[in-house]
């Protein structure tokens, strides 16, 4: 992803939300606010993803001729 400073705005937090943003930072080891909060949102798209499509993950099998259901005589 390119980082364009051009395209960079102001956005208003407060002073605890500026903490645990710092704290993500650091968590993620990124070195800006900006990177953290993408990385928060690529992991919070991840979670979303996983529950919605992980629902049978590890007990998806490829089908076998058993599974067809259907008499082939």
């Amino acid at each position: 992803m390119v980082n364009r400073l051009s395209e960079a705005t102001t956005v208003r937090v407060s002073r605890n939300t500026l903490e645990m943003l710092e704290r993500l930072r650091k968590k993620f080891k990124v070195g800006s606010l900006d990177e953290a909060i993408q990385a928060l949102i690529r992991q919070r798209r991840r979670m979303v993803v996983n529950r919605a499509f992980g629902v049978d993950k590890n007990r998806i099998r490829p089908f076998t001729e058993e599974d067809r259901g259907e008499d082939r005589n």
